[in-house]
């Protein structure tokens, strides 16, 4: 069941007197217990949208459909019903550092207007639910960057919302903590089927809790697919870039210019990841494969890979080649040289043939 439908939406601000486009026609769904993935780099649009998907910031133009309503039409005294149905995960926690962790929790509660005796077996089913109920009378100050953000987990669960919204919720933390509130989400979906819209610039949080990912750039949604079909064929150069991550700086186009043989990307589901396929072809076909870069990835639906190879021998030898990669499930993509820029074209091995 689709719980939020975002239509056409857009946003420009004025800066300079320059029309800034920092969501621009950007269209998706999410499911009911799904974890969608937006992810880009800093500026590429991502807190814009997600402040317009709670009307937080108006849109200029555009459609949100949550709970059978479109948003942008509804009044204030809509809205504010709507967006109780919405919790906000956010990047700093935002707790009140003069309340305890008790009264964090208890804090949307109160605002609801809930009165006290509804309010106090809430809260403690919901510490105990994140595992902290021994510390309910501490402070925030008092307690770790993870355990800070597992009291926003719980406060953002108060209200028993349909949707969250994660706002950076991990860019703050170390690995550790950040493995743990990221355990701590894919609990929250498994148990209670929340569906999740998750806002991160870091690939290896969307890849570890995503269900599907879109890759924004410039305010647009470039790419959209499940996360695995994402790493297999990434069709756009800033989604190749950060599924091999910012600490490699090569795009994966500049080893085109490396040699006079086609390079190619392979991508390798998790039945043929590890598997012996290029040493296997290049016996068979008496073709060299130099292998010039190349990861696995683990997701959430297992793991998958890539190599990015040229092939030097006869032609039709490269053609059989790549034929027999792609009859065993690789997917192949043809990389151009030139600037880190490609044409997004997936090609079958076939279709090399010629």
């Amino acid at each position: 069941m689709c719980v939020i439908r975002v239509e056409h939406l857009r946003k420009s601000f004025l800066l300079d007197k320059t029309a800034i486009h920092a969501v621009d026609d950007v269209s998706f769904s999410v499911d009911e217990g799904e974890v969608f993935g937006l992810i880009g780099l800093s500026g590429a649009g991502k807190s814009t949208l997600v402040r317009c998907l709670n009307l937080l910031e108006r849109p200029d133009s555009g459609e949100i459909w949550f709970d059978g309503l479109n948003l942008v039409e509804q009044d204030d005294s809509v809205l504010r019903e709507k967006r109780c149905r919405m919790g906000i995960i956010f990047q700093h926690f935002n707790l009140f550092m003069r309340k305890t962790v008790w009264e964090n929790v208890a804090y949307p509660l109160r605002i609801a207007g809930q009165r006290t005796k509804e309010i106090i077996p809430r809260v403690e089913e919901l510490l105990d639910y994140i595992g902290l109920s021994a510390h309910a009378r501490s402070y925030p100050a008092e307690l770790s960057g993870g355990q800070q953000q597992r009291v926003g987990i719980a406060r953002a669960l108060a209200m028993n919302p349909r949707l969250l919204l994660s706002d950076e919720a991990t860019s703050a933390l170390d690995p550790v903590n950040t493995e743990l509130v990221l355990s701590m989400l894919r609990k929250v979906v498994d148990d209670l089927g929340i569906a999740v819209i998750l806002i991160t610039h870091q690939m290896e949080v969307a890849k570890a809790l995503c269900d599907r990912i879109a890759v924004m750039e410039n305010g647009k949604i470039v790419e959209e697919n499940t996360v695995e079909e994402l790493f297999l064929r990434p069709r756009h150069a800033v989604t190749r870039r950060m599924i091999r991550g910012f600490d490699e700086d090569i795009p994966l186009e500049h080893f085109a210019d490396l040699t006079s043989a086609p390079v190619y990307r392979l991508g390798f589901r998790s039945q043929t990841v590890t598997r012996p396929l290029i040493s296997d072809i290049s016996r068979r076909f008496n073709v060299d494969a130099n292998i010039l870069a190349g990861n696995i990835n683990a997701l959430v639906g297992g793991d998958v890979g890539y190599l990015v190879v040229s092939f030097e021998g006869e032609e039709e030898a490269v053609c059989g080649a790549l034929s027999s990669l792609h009859e065993d499930g690789v997917e192949i993509l043809k990389l151009e040289p030139g600037n880190g820029q490609n044409n997004g074209v997936g090609l079958h091995a076939k279709e090399e043939v010629r």
